[in-house]
């Protein structure tokens, strides 16, 4: 599979899971440490719109503001970095994740928007809490809250929500949970 470039000012959906499926993130430690990460390796390299953390997998909207090849390298020291900490902590060898982290450019405002409710719903839609509204590690509370007091990881809010339009339409239809046509068949994170 030929990889995407990642070109300045364009928009990305950036994911990956665990090796065979397996849990990247064991805990909330495990969490706040890659979100650490995230803004060491990644906050002047692209703007964030959307994540979202999962056991074995996570979501990330992007736009990419700064050239290629900087970028490639740091999510690459990004990455690196979680999974020798994360195989230290956990008494583990090899490889965390599946080989390459995976990259779609997102060409229309209809996609990015729905990719966006996709990510900030991840955990409703895998069953993993009932209330996506309350899920710690997802952009949906950073970008509804007024301040970003206590906030794990900053995100272009004001871009993400002019997308909607506004914040009360943002929720509305995070609650209706548009009409998602992304092909959720060829994420392959089940």
């Amino acid at each position: 599979m030929k990889l995407e470039k990642l070109e300045q000012d364009c928009y990305y959906h950036i994911y990956n899971r665990g090796i065979n499926g397996g849990p990247i993130f064991r805990s909330d430690e495990n969490k706040r440490y890659f979100l650490r990460l995230i803004k060491k390796h990644l906050s002047d390299k692209v703007s964030i719109l959307a994540y979202c953390l999962m056991d074995n997998h996570y979501h990330m909207a992007i736009q990419v503001i700064q050239e290629e090849q900087k970028v490639t390298q740091s999510f690459s020291n990004l990455f690196n970095a979680y999974a020798k900490a994360y195989n230290k902590m956990h008494n583990r060898t090899g490889s965390l994740f599946e080989k390459h982290f995976k990259r779609i450019k997102i060409q229309d405002t209809k996609y990015l928007r729905n990719l966006i409710i996709y990510i900030n719903t991840n955990p409703e839609y895998h069953g993993v809490n009932n209330d996506y509204k309350k899920f710690e590690y997802s952009s949906y509370q950073t970008t509804i809250v007024d301040s970003n007091d206590a906030v794990l990881m900053p995100i272009a809010k004001e871009e993400v929500i002019n997308l909607f339009e506004d914040i009360e339409n943002f929720e509305y239809l995070h609650q209706q949970k548009m009409n998602l046509n992304l092909d959720l068949n060829a994420l392959d994170l089940d």
